[in-house]
């Protein structure tokens, strides 16, 4: 299980509908988006962060590992902005106002990560697929990445224990040596892969499938009380946006 999905098990917010967990963290991702990069993005990227390690009782640690890719990403999409090609001042040059537009971007980028992680943090993918049935997505297609979702678990395992048995004999030793490993790695899932995905289906096949995927999902509500203090938060932000907003430079 990956870090973030069982995090996500674990959280407080685990028996709350993803209803409730979507109107806040998909919310503040909406507002990193919407709003003024200064202070709007910084207030969602500030209140994101309060959230995730206050209520939602997400370890700092764990928050940093998964956070730090994406925010990876978000750095190298500004770092183009502070320059410019061609031109009269040469074929690279500063660009005009490049610091401002790259930091607008990296917080607006950076904010919405956040939210994003904030659901992701507290919703299990086991509660929200099969739930997107009834929100009107076809079944097929929720059948699929249950599938998927659990297919790849499966995989992730099986390329571990083959790197810790290539490693137990040596296979790590040399350059030319890791090459035939990484090798046989890929060959050895590949071919594991497409096993598994015979297996399943010979199984679902004996078992009556009917093409629809049937699978206990935890009882929950919506939470009214829930929902509108993440409306209220949601709220105060851009009040506070509109009201704090300055020229950022």
């Amino acid at each position: 299980m990956l870090p973030i999905d069982a995090a996500a098990h674990s959280s407080r917010w685990r028996r709350r509908h993803p209803v409730d967990k979507a109107v806040l963290g998909l919310g503040l991702t909406l507002l990193a988006i919407s709003l003024p990069p200064w202070p709007g993005a910084a207030l969602v990227l500030l209140t994101a962060l309060v959230v995730l390690l206050g209520p939602a009782g997400v370890p700092g640690r764990r928050l940093w590992r998964a956070y730090r890719v994406p925010l990876g990403f978000c750095v190298t999409g500004a770092l183009p902005l502070l320059v410019q090609v061609g031109g009269p001042g040469g074929f690279v040059t500063p660009a005009d106002g490049g610091p401002v537009h790259a930091g607008e971007l990296l917080l607006r980028t950076s904010a919405a990560s956040l939210g994003v992680l904030l659901f992701a943090f507290t919703t299990p993918m086991s509660d929200l697929l099969p739930r997107l049935v009834k929100a009107g997505v076809p079944a097929p297609v929720v059948d699929v990445a249950l599938v998927t979702y659990r297919m790849s678990f499966l995989l992730l395992d099986s390329v571990r224990r083959i790197r810790e048995a290539q490693a137990a004999r040596l296979g790590h030793t040399t350059r030319a040596a890791t090459w035939r490993s990484l090798a046989g790695l890929g060959a050895t899932a590949f071919v594991r892969a497409f096993d598994r995905a015979a297996r399943l289906q010979t199984g679902l096949a004996g078992r009556g499938y009917d093409g629809t995927l049937r699978v206990l999902v935890p009882e929950a509500r919506v939470s009214v009380r829930f929902v509108g203090a993440g409306v209220a938060l949601l709220a105060t932000v851009t009040a506070l946006t509109f009201v704090l907003e300055r020229p950022l430079t």
